[in-house]
């Protein structure tokens, strides 16, 4: 479950929102990239969304 963000650049953190995340929501990982585990995709709000390793860094979870 999203609990907030840690994105050091306001952008970043505004990107994330206007994509679909959004505190309380509930987020599966689904699948890491080959090389360096880029891009992981994940499952939102039953979208499928690719991100960077490290726009995800900055998605702060708390295990349900």
């Amino acid at each position: 479950r999203i609990v907030g963000f840690n994105a050091p650049e306001g952008d970043l953190e505004t990107r994330l929102r206007e994509i679909g995340f959004a505190e309380g929501d509930e987020i599966e990982t689904l699948h890491f990239g080959p090389f360096g585990k880029t891009p992981m995709t994940v499952r939102l709000n039953g979208s499928l969304i690719a991100l960077r390793r490290r726009e995800a860094g900055f998605i702060m979870l708390e295990i349900c």
